[in-house]
């Protein structure tokens, strides 16, 4: 599948959503660093690198979320396809 560079901004909108929706805060800082997920003081936090290009930031994300548990929650097909893609790749 091809996505295109507009659709990266809709879809880390959605991600943001869901990730909201299971209890994670999503932050985006600077850094050397290429992000993830973390548990501090008993916050769920999803780190991202506002310095990456919007499509690392969208890998990030949805590595993120799948170390959250995504496998459960319903999604539509076509974002689930993205996020299975996505994480093939990387």
């Amino acid at each position: 599948m091809k996505i295109k560079e507009k659709e990266f901004e809709n879809i880390l909108e959605e991600l943001k959503q869901l990730a909201t929706q299971m209890g994670a805060k999503v932050r985006f800082e600077r850094g050397d660093f290429k992000g993830g997920y973390c548990i501090i003081k008993k916050d769920r936090i999803i780190v991202i690198n506002k310095l990456a290009n919007l499509q690392r930031r969208v890998i990030t994300l949805t590595s993120a979320l799948k170390e959250l548990g995504i496998e459960e929650i319903y999604l539509s097909p076509r974002l689930r396809e993205i996020i299975e893609e996505l994480n093939d790749n990387i």
